[in-house]
């Protein structure tokens, strides 16, 4: 998948496991308010059938595998009725997703192999960052400007001057549409941009200024006030 590669909403009638081969995976699924999964190649993502979701390669090229499995012949004890789960991609799961992909296989090796997926597939707890956005027609210019440069460090009173509404009537939007005061959104919205540079790899410090904080400290502190982890913990295997 080419950086930028985007499927748009879908679901499918059988269960599904997506996983990067390489490179970072995207997930946005429409359960609650939609929750944004980031997976590196460590983690791969339970997503049950008919659940709507998206997958992209927002952080760069990615190559993805996916498994998909009948609801009535796979049953996991932790799964729960159409919620996602993060599992860890261990190097064996990684090659049983491989072989579970080949075309030939008969349908006893695939039972097999089946039953094998089910006592490997360990669900990794993981604290998510979700970012509503606003309706209102000017907060949500600002909104998609900010998901554009999270960097951007303009307050809500020049971005009004911007987008032609009053700094209240953009604050009232944020806190009423998105759930949460505006400096409280852009931090989650800056979090979550930096949930791809991570499990890309790259190094904090570079991390931190590219989504707008001026210290690589002051990031670690926002991020592990909003997750309890700190970034260089929260996508280890």
């Amino acid at each position: 998948m080419p950086a930028g590669t985007r499927f748009d909403w879908h679901t499918h009638e059988d269960h599904q496991l997506a996983w990067a081969a390489s490179g970072v995976l995207t997930v946005l699924t429409a359960e609650g308010e939609g929750t944004t999964w980031v997976l590196p190649t460590t983690r791969a993502l339970w997503i049950p059938a008919g659940l709507p979701h998206q997958t992209a390669s927002d952080g760069g090229r990615a190559t993805m595998r996916s498994l998909y499995i009948r609801p009535d012949l796979f049953r996991v004890s932790w799964a729960e009725a159409g919620r996602p789960t993060p599992v860890a991609a261990s190097p064996l799961l990684a090659e049983l997703i491989g072989y579970l992909g080949e075309p030939g296989l008969d349908a006893s090796r695939r039972a097999h192999a089946e039953a094998l997926l089910a006592d490997l597939l360990t669900p990794v707890p993981v604290t998510t960052i979700g970012v509503r956005l606003p309706e209102a027609v000017t907060a949500r210019r600002v909104a998609e400007a900010l998901r554009a440069d999270p960097a951007d460090r303009r307050t809500l009173r020049e971005w009004g001057r911007e987008v032609g509404a009053s700094e209240r009537t953009l604050a009232r939007a944020f806190a009423a549409e998105a759930g949460v005061p505006f400096g409280r959104w852009r931090t989650l919205l800056r979090l979550q941009a930096a949930l791809s540079m991570l499990a890309a790899g790259e190094p904090v410090s570079r991390v931190a200024g590219r989504v707008g904080y001026d210290t690589p400290s002051a990031f670690v502190a926002a991020f592990h006030r909003e997750t309890g982890q700190t970034p260089g913990t929260y996508f280890r295997p």
